[in-house]
């Protein structure tokens, strides 16, 4: 569970960034891919994997579950599956270092098999809760067996030997909690419902339906979705196309939009409305974002322009968070920039992430000069269409307040600086070198 060596890092005013370019694969789709493609009979081909540190993890959890996990090029892999209920006991933890997309994700498709797993992570995803995801797997069956205090990692789980179907309602608005009951119920009789009050991004359900699982998806109240899956069922290899992934997109978009002069161009970028929420706040204020080509590869995409843009404070509801729960971070990057207030409302699930990003967004902002409040959780930004810069950032070995940290240095006053940038490699292997491609710079 060794940290990756520490790797500071400033950025600086840049001249204008241009270039066109196509960001790494959506690092959702990946981690579920790699996992439901595991519970199929027979061998499936992923194209445009993205190979960051967490979704390796993930693949080489597969491994030890039992399947057939083979790299056969740049973001092509193969997987030969093992059948739902057919994960083999590992004979070691499974160490998913920075990855709590991957670990829960886990954790719920080993809930529903006759096995014990144990898991763990580095130290921030030891820091991270593991509570809310077992709770609903214990009512399918499933036992911790070890788990170390306030509910966390390293955790030893029994999966279940007769798993149940549930019908189980989520907390709080959140993919993984969704994804790990669905991957459970995979195993159980009958039929396993999620019911949301707010949607969260459907990848999952998207790709057991094209995996050949029986799943239906029908509204509940104003925001939500029921979610209905029946058990058991065998799953068939298919080809699986990974898109790039949006919330990867989002750093360079606002770089191009707060660097003046900018104009880049963003391929094949997923734009899944359950993940576009950063897209459509951006436009509300002012950014000048066209898109200039769409098609469908199972999940829609986009060729994306983005040109320097003068940007104004906007209000950015609630239910909005779970389409950009990942993007706050940048966002608020953009509302430096802006003139006038940003109040982002309801970010308490910020506060669960790789940091509390919710604390880590102000600090990196107060660092710089931005004048920024949180009210019970919300975040407010007062913009003044500048930013001095200046401050060194924290980033609590969070991948994403690395990026936002750099993208913010491109067009202050003077240099901001980050204190590590070694977790960058989790989620956007190659970022720091693309930036610099498209004139930015970081050194």
């Amino acid at each position: 569970m060794n940290a990756p060596a520490a790797t500071p890092l400033s950025a600086s005013r840049s001249p204008a960034l241009r270039g066109r370019v196509r960001v790494p694969g959506d690092k959702s789709i990946s981690h579920r891919a790699l996992i439901i493609s595991a519970m199929t009979v027979g061998e499936t081909r992923i194209d445009g994997l993205l190979e960051g540190e967490d979704v390796i993890n993930t693949a080489k959890a597969m491994r030890a579950l039992g399947a057939q996990v083979e790299r056969t090029g740049a973001g092509s892999w193969r997987v030969h599956g093992v059948g739902v209920g057919g994960f083999a006991e590992p004979s070691a933890p499974l160490d998913f270092g920075n990855s709590g997309t991957g670990c829960r994700l886990v954790i719920g498709a080993v809930a529903g098999c006759p096995i014990v797993a144990g898991f763990d992570g580095d130290a921030s995803l030891r820091s991270r809760p593991m509570q809310r995801v077992l709770d609903p797997l214990l009512r399918i069956g499933a036992r911790v067996l070890e788990i170390a205090e306030h509910g966390r990692l390293p955790l030893r789980l029994q999966g279940a030997l007769d798993p149940l179907p549930i019908e189980y309602r989520p907390p709080a608005a959140s993919a993984q909690l969704k994804s790990a009951v669905l991957l459970a119920g995979l195993a159980a009789p009958g039929e396993t419902t999620v019911v949301e009050n707010e949607a969260t991004r459907d990848h999952t359900e998207k790709l057991l339906a094209h995996f050949g699982a029986e799943l239906t998806v029908t509204p509940e109240g104003q925001h939500g979705r029921r979610i209905t899956l029946k058990g058991r069922p065998e799953l068939k290899p298919q080809p699986v196309v990974v898109p790039a992934d949006p919330s990867s997109a989002a750093f360079p978009m606002v770089a191009a939009l707060v660097v003046p002069g900018s104009e880049l161009i963003l391929e094949a970028v997923m734009t899944n409305p359950l993940r576009t929420g950063l897209f459509k706040t951006l436009i509300e204020m002012g950014a000048d974002i066209e898109t200039l080509s769409v098609r469908n590869d199972g999940e829609e995409v986009a060729e994306l322009r983005v040109r320097a843009s003068s940007l104004r404070g906007v209000e950015v509801p609630p239910e909005r968070a779970p389409a950009m729960i990942d993007e706050y971070l940048i966002l608020a990057v953009a509302a430096s920039f802006a003139t006038g207030t940003t109040r982002m409302r309801g970010l308490k699930e910020l506060r669960v992430k790789e940091s509390d990003r919710l604390e880590a967004t102000a600090a990196m902002l107060r660092a710089n000069g931005v004048e920024v409040e949180i009210i019970d959780d919300d975040l407010i930004v007062h913009g003044t269409g500048r930013v001095k810069g200046g401050g060194v950032v924290a980033t609590h070995m969070d991948h994403r307040i690395a990026m936002s940290a750099l993208v913010m240095g491109l067009a202050s006053d003077t240099p901001v600086g980050v204190d590590d940038t070694a977790f960058i490699a989790t989620s956007f292997p190659g970022f720091v070198e693309m930036m610099q491609g498209l004139g930015a710079e970081i050194g």
